[in-house]
């Protein structure tokens, strides 16, 4: 999926405010985790940004499809621990008092059912009184068709753009990331194209409390996006 583009993840969101979003998921995990512990599993972890936030706080446990994302974040966090997986359907063997799935990764789930899997595989992996916080990938009426956006990043030894053009499939939609990385030794371009579904609020909703939890729902989230707030009762 970012087999290409992983070394780039952290240049391309450079711009993202890691610190701030992780004051407020500390915020909102002590506000609602009712367990007495303090492990945080991180599910679609990336390169491990919000997690280098967090360590403070958490001992933290990441988990990522994208084998290059789990390399570049073991390096980052040598004191955690990550790990190559499906969040559909791995197994830890052991739960956690906060369950993060953030920064839209949910949106890659392309099946209701596949999504709802998921929530399930959350809450057995969440211990009683323990909190989970999804982000979720835009809704229908937030796409915006046909958009193109792009990103500048610059480093010493490195300039990046990124174009990507939204387009929609029904409930999916589909973004095209046209790489172009300038270095010392020459130009190269690459591309990229990521699905992932549109799923509605009430289908979010539905799946949070059908796995177990108890739903609160943040319509503002971390970046406008809406957050979901499930807590496993005790």
């Amino acid at each position: 999926m970012f087999s290409k583009s992983a070394v780039f993840y952290d240049a391309i969101y450079s711009f993202k405010d890691y610190a701030g979003e992780c004051q407020m998921i500390h915020s909102l995990i002590q506000q609602h985790k009712r367990s007495p512990g303090n492990t945080l599993l991180d599910v679609a972890c990336g390169t491990g940004l919000h997690d280098a936030c967090l360590q403070s706080d958490y001992e933290i446990v990441g988990i990522d499809l994208d084998a290059e994302m789990v390399k570049i974040a073991q390096q980052r966090l040598p004191a955690a621990a990550y790990y190559q997986g499906d969040m559909r359907d791995f197994d830890l063997g052991e739960p956690f008092d906060a369950v993060v799935c953030l920064f839209s990764s949910i949106g890659y789930l392309l099946s209701v059912e596949d999504m709802r899997q998921t929530l399930r595989n959350f809450y057995r992996h969440t211990k009683p009184g323990g909190v989970m916080l999804l982000e979720p990938w835009l809704q229908a009426d937030k796409l915006i068709a046909g958009h193109v956006g792009m990103i500048n990043a610059e480093q010493p030894d490195l300039k990046l753009t990124r174009m990507t053009q939204i387009t929609r499939r029904g409930v999916f939609s589909d973004l095209h990331m046209v790489y172009m990385v300038g270095k010392a030794d020459g130009i190269t371009t690459f591309e990229e194209t990521h699905h992932m579904r549109l799923f509605s609020h009430e289908e979010y909703a539905s799946a949070v409390t059908d796995a177990g939890y108890t739903l609160t729902y943040d319509p503002q989230g971390l970046m406008n996006r809406g957050l979901y707030i499930g807590v496993r009762p005790v």
